[in-house]
């Protein structure tokens, strides 16, 4: 019996010339415009355009590293002048007292902590993004595993995801959310702790014999493996414009009940929300990896509690951005964005290899932007028309159409007519980060990855310039690079 697949994944394209952006392709014509006027008017004038204007062709038609190399020497560029004016360092002031005291790097320097009230008795976290105003609640989910569950149960998980997803294009007040899979070595003392912690002093002597032989058979090394779910909210879009910062809350709270409630028929099981100890635990472990033990145990409450007034326990000491590596306190990261989905359709088990365990701390999110229900077929309408532009245009001027852009023709035109019978627009994308320990352990790492992610059909592309920002994209803070990007 063959085996089930699913796809669906597209491209975003816009009515460009020779793969160009609609921008750049007005610009483009732009040019060409104001040389046959100048043509038109005094020929010996037009022969001085020409040399600018054949490098601007040049600048915006030759492809590097995904981009055009016009993109890519902005970003060089723009990554000198930040080195240059030292954004790309980060020093805490851990013996000064200054308004920013307590404050994350980079993009997450807006971002405060809050706690709020989750209506049964218990408090959860709320990531404030103060100058975007918006707020990111957690939840902890434990996924069931696909290898041993009946394929029926797999389409059932598939498909309520779905719906899920398109759900959530009902509620414009939720602009994205991110699911991550956060995988680190465990030495083992976690089981071990557990257990003697556990234990009553008071029991049997066969019972306690028996548990400490269990936990010297086993692994010595294990592995923690996490997944959370980010739900980010713009309170500015709720239905109900909130007074202030606890009516907010309040709001989120209620909506974090629908969603939650939401997830039960996706394959996972919802834990509980992340609290902000947790929250603390998780950037601080993230930024200093030798300190996720110690965070373990303060979580636990055997070496008192985390201060969760402010970032104070997990605002790193020292951070600082490479153009292709991320340094800071006792790790050394690299980042990766997703450059390509696979092109063809894939197994349930697509992602296992680049979510397999590792001897390094490797994070990878899903970064889901719900298109709005009420303009989701008008984009597709649009991407249709684009789709079908292009290959109109291959076939007039090479005088036959690529099997590329016949097959992207057909995927739009299939999510077009998936979207009328109810099928929801979402916009996706992926980052991975990997963080060793040792600094000579990173291009082990990196190749490691890389070649879990060709064997998952993902082509990954380094985060050149970017690795602070892909970095902190794999938290559960809130942070979506795109929409940063577009409103820069």
């Amino acid at each position: 019996m063959a085996q089930r697949t699913y796809g669906g994944w597209r491209r975003k394209r816009s009515i460009g010339l020779l793969g160009l952006g609609f921008t750049s392709t007005m610009v483009l014509l732009g040019c060409l415009v104001v040389l046959m006027v100048v043509a038109s008017i005094d020929q010996r004038y037009a022969a001085y355009l020409v040399p600018p204007l054949v490098v601007v062709f040049g600048l915006a038609l030759v492809p590097v590293q995904g981009q055009s190399l016009l993109s890519f020497a902005l970003t060089r560029i723009r990554w000198w002048w930040a080195t240059v004016r030292g954004r790309t360092r980060y020093r805490a002031g851990v013996l000064t007292e200054h308004p920013r005291a307590f404050q994350l790097p980079g993009v997450l320097a807006p971002i405060t902590l809050l706690s709020a009230e989750d209506g049964r008795g218990g408090r959860f976290g709320l990531a404030w993004n103060r100058r975007l105003g918006h707020m990111t609640a957690t939840i902890l989910v434990s996924s069931n595993s696909v290898w041993l569950a009946e394929e029926g149960d797999v389409d059932t998980w598939v498909a309520n995801w779905h719906n899920w997803l398109a759900g959530l294009g009902y509620m414009p007040w939720v602009p994205w959310i991110t699911v991550t899979v956060e995988s680190s070595p465990d030495p083992g003392a976690t089981l071990r702790d557990q257990i003697t912690a556990a234990v009553d002093p008071a029991s049997p002597e066969p019972a306690r014999r028996i548990l400490g032989d269990l936990v010297a058979l086993a692994p010595a090394v294990s592995a923690q493996i996490e997944t959370r779910i980010a739900v980010t909210f713009d309170p500015r879009r709720f239905p109900t414009a909130p007074k202030g910062r606890m009516e907010a809350a309040a709001e989120v709270n209620n909506f974090l009940n629908q969603i939650e409630a939401g997830l039960g028929g996706c394959g996972v099981s919802v834990v509980g929300r992340a609290t902000p100890e947790q929250l603390v635990a998780t950037v601080r472990s993230a930024f200093d990896p030798a300190s996720r033990g110690t965070m373990s145990r303060m979580l636990e409450g055997g070496e008192g509690g985390i201060e969760t007034a402010n970032w104070s326990e997990a605002t790193p000491v020292g951070a600082e951005a490479m153009h292709d590596h991320y340094v800071h306190d006792s790790g050394a990261s690299v980042a990766w964005i997703w450059q390509q989905a696979p092109r063809t359709h894939v197994t349930s088990t697509v992602l296992s290899q680049l979510l397999t365990p590792t001897r390094w701390t490797k994070r990878t999110t899903l970064l889901f932007r719900p298109w709005p229900a009420a303009s989701a077929a008008r984009a597709l309408e649009s991407q249709n028309t684009a789709a079908q532009y292009k290959s109109e245009m291959s076939a007039r001027l090479r005088h036959r159409v690529s099997a590329r852009d016949n097959q992207d023709l057909v995927y739009a035109r299939q999510a077009a007519q998936e979207e009328t019978m109810g099928a929801g627009l979402v916009q996706m994308s992926l980052y991975a980060s990997v963080t060793v320990d040792d600094p000579e352990e990173l291009d082990r790492a990196v190749s490691h990855t890389e070649s879990s992610a060709e064997t998952s059909r993902i082509r990954l592309r380094r985060a050149w310039g970017s690795q602070d920002v892909a970095f902190a994209t794999t938290l559960p803070l809130g942070v979506c690079p795109p929409f940063l990007a577009q409103r820069n």
